[in-house]
């Protein structure tokens, strides 16, 4: 009997010692992470996330390594080719290249620790723009920001490609210069806006007077226009005046003649009303007439004169 209670002691001491060494190689591996198994310090394989099995004291958890995305920010300066200081701010975005065995094994076993690798990272990054700036003039950098991550990210991929990582972004957030270099900056800007303005000034001033000068020449174009219309309008007028005058005179000179009166008459009439008519209506203006027997007789004659050169012409 006592025999029969020691073995179930004993098988149970070992059904507990092998659940509890079963219980000792489970290993839980979150999602987005890896871990890497050595045997007595040689690689052996990866575990993936889930539940898993390790032998245990065989086996051992090297490493967990992440494959989400990091970021790390940066603050270094830089100087120009003329010497001036630039101050970055920026951030870096890098991850695991792929979990794929061989990626891990490189991640895990490149670097010593986590601090050495941010180290190696973070100076290969600052050298490389540090590198870029050297080649450019102050006033050039503060445009330059999609160049100079672009230059970055071409020569850090190779390097950290033999990590197992990438590079998928760098942010240049922030460029300063030395409080000297951003006042004489400033200064240059306001100079320019300034000049500019004047040339606008200039420019809408030139558009106002041009437009001023168009305006005004189409306005004398107009006018001289409408002055050539008026004249040819009161030419015409008088050329009727003149017309219906003379056919007045030729048919009141044809009916003197059928009643046998002088034509002389009518001359003599037509004086007396033009001297009525400047009394009349004449505005201030001054007419000297010989009223005298001999200057009537020549007023008569010059006047029959223009009467005898119209008979002329109607014939």
């Amino acid at each position: 009997m006592e025999l029969i209670l020691n073995f179930i002691n004993m098988s149970t001491a070992i059904i507990i010692g092998i659940v509890v060494i079963l219980f000792m190689g489970l290993r839980t591996v979150q999602q987005g992470n890896v871990s890497v198994i050595t045997v007595f310090g040689k690689y052996q394989r990866i575990i993936r996330p889930g539940l898993n099995f390790i032998i245990p004291f065989i086996e051992t958890v090297f490493k967990k390594i992440s494959t989400q995305n990091r970021s790390v920010e940066l603050e270094f300066q830089a100087v120009t080719v003329d010497q001036a200081n630039v101050y970055f701010k920026s951030m870096i975005l890098f991850s695991v290249i792929d979990s794929e065995e061989e990626t891990i094994k490189k991640v895990a076993f490149k670097f010593i620790d986590e601090k050495n690798l941010m180290q190696a990272l973070i100076r290969t990054i600052e050298g490389n723009i540090r590198a870029f700036v050297a080649t450019k003039k102050q006033s050039e950098v503060l445009g330059l920001r999609r160049e100079i991550v672009d230059h970055v990210k071409e020569q850090i991929d190779n390097v950290i490609e033999e990590w197992g990582y990438h590079l998928q972004d760098l942010q240049i957030n922030d460029i300063t210069f030395d409080e000297a270099v951003m006042v004489s900056m400033s200064k240059v800007v306001a100079s320019n806006n300034l000049k500019a303005a004047a040339e606008n000034e200039g420019q809408a001033l030139l558009i106002t007077k041009t437009k001023a000068a168009e305006a005004e020449g189409n306005a004398i174009k107009i006018a001289a226009q409408a002055e050539r219309e008026a004249a040819q309008l009161r030419g015409q007028g008088v050329a009727l005046f003149r017309e219906e005058v003379a056919k007045g005179m030729q048919n009141a000179a044809r009916e003197m003649q059928q009643a046998n009166l002088d034509t002389s008459m009518i001359m003599f009439s037509m004086w007396t009303e033009a001297i009525k008519n400047f009394a009349e209506y004449g505005k201030g203006n001054v007419l000297f007439l010989d009223g005298s027997p001999e200057g009537m007789q020549k007023t008569m004659r010059q006047m029959m004169g223009m009467d005898t050169l119209m008979s002329e012409d109607k014939k």
